[in-house]
């Protein structure tokens, strides 16, 4: 593995940790114990598990780090300039449905900057991960957003209504974590969303752009309502023209 930080290498093995619970109840997925938080958002056992599983991993190495995590809430410990940013499992609609695309998400807030991410999908073993100044990587090799350079050859990832809102080529996947690891990785172009959550993309924003990507200016002091809009440089400006009322 490329040389990464201590704070990068807990934030890995973390995620590695979690996700054998997730792999065991994905073959499960019928037997979970399911309550619905609403129509479109559940939250499973193995949802909550593997969120106990990062945070006890994460707080064992740096015990004042705060959290902020989906469904645990806000954690405020003695350091509150470091924070630990989490989604247990991004995609959750999909894992309880049987569809082999979610993820874990993870990233470190400082002094009001993400400076570090990682996004694992535990069924393809696929590990992006990223921190400031050194670079985007999958499994260890360095990836790099799309050099596409003509918008109508582009494939966008989104969510919500926003599919049927603008004319671009889109796919909704149901993660945004993957949506933006895929972006950083030159498998989307860009992606954009409404109403996101801090924890859905904040692992992303890194590492996107230390893939050299573009990442439109974040409020990380806000948790929710989050507008996102990621692409490679060389689109960005006619992404952006196409979602001007967006």
């Amino acid at each position: 593995m490329n040389s990464i930080s201590p704070n990068l290498n807990i934030m890995i093995r973390a995620s590695e940790k979690a996700s054998k619970v997730l792999v065991r109840d994905f073959g499960e997925v019928e037997k979970l114990q399911v309550s619905i938080k609403s129509p479109t958002d559940f939250v499973s056992s193995a949802d909550t598990k593997a969120e106990k599983i990062i945070i006890k991993e994460l707080l064992k190495a740096k015990k004042n780090y705060s959290v902020i995590s989906e469904e645990i809430g806000i954690i405020n410990n003695k350091n509150s300039e470091n924070i630990w940013i989490i989604d247990p499992i991004d995609g959750t609609t999909n894992f309880l449905h049987g569809i082999p695309h979610f993820a874990i998400s993870i990233a470190l807030k400082s002094n009001n900057e993400i400076i570090a991410g990682v996004i694992y999908d535990p069924i393809k073993d696929e590990m992006f991960y990223a921190e400031k100044n050194n670079g985007a990587f999958i499994n260890n090799k360095r990836i790099r957003v799309s050099k596409k350079k003509n918008i109508n050859y582009c494939l966008f990832a989104t969510g919500g209504s926003e599919i049927n809102t603008v004319q671009l080529t889109t796919r909704n996947s149901g993660s945004a974590a993957l949506d933006m690891a895929y972006v950083a990785a030159g498998r989307y172009d860009g992606y954009f969303q409404n109403n996101l959550n801090l924890w859905d993309i904040a692992a992303g924003i890194i590492i996107v752009n230390e893939a050299g990507g573009v990442v439109n200016k974040i409020n990380l002091s806000k948790n929710d309502k989050i507008k996102i809009k990621a692409s490679s440089i060389s689109i960005n400006e006619k992404m952006l023209e196409k979602l001007k009322n967006f």
